[in-house]
């Protein structure tokens, strides 16, 4: 969302049960790595389920940029002639990333082994956000970085002329830095490992191989190594998205709050290194069962069905995080309608995010009549057995997870809830609030 942009209020209050179909956008991390893969790959790649969002649009623009021909071809499909591994040109002007931090790291680790220079900028919430732990690894293949203080954007990236493959455990969880590794080893001579001391979401893994290029991935004692051969030959193929999990989440928890609703989701990503909400929201007593199991686009999928009905507060360990990274704000707000306190620990990278989620959940939360604690990196609400008062106007921070969990918070409060933005929900949920009315939800 541009910075001029003028704010958008959006109201949610409670009313009918919520009933019908959820047809959820394509995941978003899947999108931004079918293009970016797709442009270095030399041929077509067709790709069908794309989220159309803004970050996701501003990615496609962003490989433009670099040379590929990036093509929309109907609702969802587009088409990608790369320009083949090492084939990025340089950019003839700055490369605007929006509100997308996976964009602009998976870009920068995308073209930090090709000889070019490019400079990164986004919105003002992505421009507060650390690239450094990006740029640091990156700098061991050889490319070289400049940034305001404090590693942050606008930033320009040197690309490494002589790069050289790369052994590099990460210090926290993050598959942002894990794809960012990877990608620049594409480019880079021999074997590019990375070492992960816990699993997060291996989306990159999966369609890299899905592409030709040989990667390996082993559980040792030191924790999970994954290996990339560099210098493939990669082949085009078809990228079939799937619903992303992520946005899932917002239906899925509104059914579970709302007394009497009943929701379908269609066809949601069930990948092992997203399902750490499903996995708590199920401790939690929630009614969800997986329909129809089956492969698409190289990852499982189901279909949700849920009903709403009474929850209970649980603990969620540490090890979990990463698998549920997006969903602890949705989570929060769940968790406020449960009876007895939930507490989310290992949620450190929430401070990161396009906000301090941990901080704005907590004051939004607090504004509606919820007692929430807070560490540097742990979250505990104390959950009111059903009865949320609401009444609130809550911050986003240019958020979009913010503002989608305080909506859902206020379709089940006493009192309506409102978010003092919700243009950023655009930039990974286009038809948000349509979906939300479509199954009953009062948003206005």
């Amino acid at each position: 969302m541009p910075d001029h942009a003028a704010p958008r209020p959006l109201t949610a209050r409670a009313g009918a049960p919520l009933a019908g179909t959820a047809a959820v956008p394509g995941d978003k991390s899947i999108s931004h790595r079918a293009l970016i893969l797709g442009a270095l790959t030399v041929g077509e790649t067709r790709i069908t389920g794309l989220l159309e969002g803004q970050d996701v649009l501003d990615t496609a623009q962003a490989m433009r940029a670099f040379g590929a021909e990036v093509v929309r071809t109907g609702e969802g499909a587009w088409s990608v002639h790369g320009v083949g591994t090492g084939g990025f040109r340089e950019p003839q002007d700055v490369i605007d990333c929006g509100n997308s931090g996976t964009g602009v790291r998976l870009i920068m680790g995308a073209m930090a082994t090709t000889p070019v220079t490019a400079t990164f900028t986004g919105d003002a919430s992505l421009r507060r956000r650390p690239m450094g732990r990006v740029t640091e690894p990156l700098a061991l293949f050889g490319a070289r970085a400049w940034g305001r203080a404090g590693g942050r954007l606008p930033m320009t990236v040197v690309g490494a002329a002589d790069p050289v493959p790369v052994r590099y455990a990460l210090p926290v969880p993050s598959a942002q830095v894990k794809s960012a590794v990877l990608l620049a080893g594409l480019n880079a001579p021999g074997e590019t490992v990375v070492i992960e001391r816990e699993a997060t979401r291996d989306h990159t893994e999966r369609m890299l191989r899905g592409f030709g290029a040989a990667v390996t991935v082993a559980d040792v004692p030191e924790g999970r190594v994954i290996t990339l051969t560099g210098r493939p030959e990669l082949r085009p193929c078809a990228v079939a998205v799937p619903r992303d999990p992520s946005s899932a989440a917002f239906p899925v928890c509104a059914a579970l709050i709302v007394p009497g609703s009943d929701v379908l989701v269609p066809a949601v990503s069930r990948n092992p290194t997203r399902d750490g909400l499903y996995v708590t929201l199920r401790e939690m007593g929630a009614d969800i069962a997986y329909l129809d199991p089956r492969e698409e686009g190289g990852e499982p999928v189901a279909d949700l069905r849920v009903r709403a009905g009474a929850l209970r507060g649980v603990e969620t360990p540490p090890e979990r995080a990463a698998s549920m990274i997006d969903e602890f704000p949705v989570l929060a707000a769940v968790a406020a309608f449960a009876e007895g306190p939930t507490v989310m620990r290992g949620v450190r990278e929430l401070r990161v995010k396009e906000s301090d989620r941990i901080d704005a959940m907590a004051r939004g939360l607090r504004a509606c009549g919820v007692a929430v604690d807070e560490t540097e990196d742990t979250m505990t609400v104390h959950g009111r057995g059903g009865d949320v008062p609401g009444g609130a106007t809550v911050a986003v921070h240019l958020d979009h997870r913010i503002a989608m969990s305080f909506l859902v918070l206020g379709l089940a409060s006493r009192r309506p809830v409102t978010v003092d933005d919700a243009g950023p929900i655009g930039t990974s949920f286009p038809g948000f609030d349509a979906l939300i009315r479509g199954l009953g939800g009062d948003l206005a």
